[in-house]
């Protein structure tokens, strides 16, 4: 018997002014699932996620993570946060700190790891994604494409409960996108994943669930092969249309 969705979200609703971003979304995310998140630009991929580890406080519905209501207003939300893994169109590393203690820094903070076995473990992990003889440089000597691929290992070094991404491959050359999805694609495997892509092939590939949002609201649903492929909605095969001629 399958256990209980690790995410879930009800009726989530968001403004900004008079702008609604969010209109009413639901979300069920099961452990082990990738749940891709595509749509036109502003659809509201990216405050759902934002919404989902309490970077924005929803307007109004309930988000669970495991059995806890983390929108419940006694919820400490710094805690609630360090149970997410959060990877940004931006790779947001220290630049002052090295590659490794910026592996290593959320496993000293949140999983309070003694340093020494903090970098071994850091360095074990840079070394899976062929980045171990640069722990020791700082970001700005690596290329965008490992500097997102370390970001995405610094997030997955505390061990979060689901690992969101959010249009991780939008600010890099066409030519790195590939070693970074590679690595998404091997976390798939072992990680619960939720993410914002434009990036169809790779979500129709990887992906169990795909979730077609326009105007702040869940158009279509289903496998990938549902949603990008035999879309029901018109709505979804008019993006898809202009997508995939663009």
């Amino acid at each position: 018997m399958a256990g209980p969705p690790v995410l879930r979200a009800e009726g989530l609703r968001k403004s900004f002014g008079d702008r609604t971003v969010l209109a009413g979304v639901d979300l069920e995310v099961d452990r082990g699932d990738v749940v891709a998140l595509i749509g036109p630009s502003g659809s509201g991929k990216s405050t759902l996620l934002r919404c989902l580890n309490l970077l924005e406080q929803p307007d109004d519905g309930r988000i669970w993570l495991g059995d806890e209501d983390i929108t419940d207003p006694r919820a400490d939300a710094d805690r609630i946060r360090a149970r997410f893994g959060v990877v940004f169109q931006q790779f947001n590393l220290f630049p002052h700190r090295t590659v490794l203690d910026n592996v290593t820094l959320a496993m000293r903070v949140i999983r309070r790891l003694p340093r020494a076995q903090a970098e071994e473990e850091g360095l074990a992990l840079l070394d899976r994604i062929g980045l171990a003889g640069r722990a020791h440089e700082h970001p700005d000597r690596l290329s965008g494409g490992q500097q997102q691929r370390t970001a995405i290992v610094r997030a997955i070094a505390a061990k979060p409960e689901v690992l969101l991404l959010d249009e991780i491959t939008s600010a890099l050359d066409p030519e790195l996108v590939g070693e970074v999805l590679e690595l998404v694609r091997e976390l798939a495997a072992t990680t619960t994943i939720v993410m914002a892509t434009h990036e169809l092939t790779f979500a129709r590939d990887v992906a169990t669930q795909v979730l077609f949002l326009d105007g702040g609201r869940i158009v279509e649903r289903g496998t990938p092969d549902e949603v990008l492929v035999s879309p029901r909605e018109l709505r979804t095969q008019e993006f898809l249309r202009r997508f995939r001629r663009g």
